[in-house]
């Protein structure tokens, strides 16, 4: 039996997922052409390599199919309720930075903070007999976010996709999304709120804590443990 370890099947992530893994001598690669799923580890035996999408990760780490896996903290704490008792972080990989984030259109000069966006909504709703729509993919983040903050009033939109550019199209009011430079929320005239920081996510090695391990896998995992420099 293999140690089965999942990583982002393609693009920046899956590239810079190899990078770090190489640097600890370990070469992670692609068995054939780049349709295919089939990976090959060489420098450490007894690992097999999974090539999935950064958004399966985090359900083939709770169903146990994977032992470890790399994906963003935004979708393991979005995708999995209770997400500790589920996988464990063995290190944080230092790439893939992005903040979660709640903006507003810039034009609302007088919301500049979670206090005032809840003031805006309930007068939003006073108004047009409606709660004010917030678009986002990350439901469960910004709901409890939103609810320690005690902001009320609201309902949250699914976007999967140009999330900035629903406020435009007149499909919600304000925004919850990932952004790395503030560039495109910039470009769409939107803005932070000053409080409004939800989550700092990176790429992040998990381990599955419901996955079985047999004695040579337990053993595969300290030897990996012990090149990656984990404690």
């Amino acid at each position: 039996m293999s140690l089965k370890l999942g990583v982002p099947s393609k693009g920046r992530l899956m590239e810079k997922t190899v990078d770090w893994f190489a640097r600890h001598g370990i070469a992670l690669g692609r068995s054939g052409s780049d349709r295919e799923y089939a990976g090959y580890v060489n420098g450490l035996e007894g690992i097999e390599l999974i090539l999935l999408s950064a958004g399966e990760i985090p359900r083939e780490l709770a169903a146990g199919r994977i032992h470890l896996g790399v994906t963003g903290t935004d979708l393991i704490r979005e995708k999995l309720a209770q997400w500790e008792q589920q996988v464990e972080e063995l290190a944080p990989l230092g790439f893939g930075q992005a903040d979660l984030v709640i903006a507003v259109p810039r034009v609302w000069v007088d919301v500049s903070t979670l206090d005032d966006l809840d003031a805006a909504a309930a007068a939003f709703r006073l108004k047009h007999g409606f709660r004010l729509r917030i678009a986002t993919k990350y439901h469960r983040l910004v709901r409890d976010f939103l609810r320690d903050a005690g902001v009320a009033d609201y309902q949250l939109v699914d976007s999967q996709g140009a999330t900035e550019g629903t406020i435009k199209n007149e499909t919600a009011e304000a925004i919850a999304d990932i952004t790395s430079t503030g560039d495109t929320l910039r470009a769409n005239h939107l803005k932070i709120l000053e409080d409004g920081l939800i989550l700092k996510s990176q790429a992040t090695l998990y381990r599955a804590r419901g996955a079985a391990f047999s004695e040579a896998e337990r053993v595969t995992l300290a030897q990996l443990r012990a090149r990656l420099g984990i404690d």
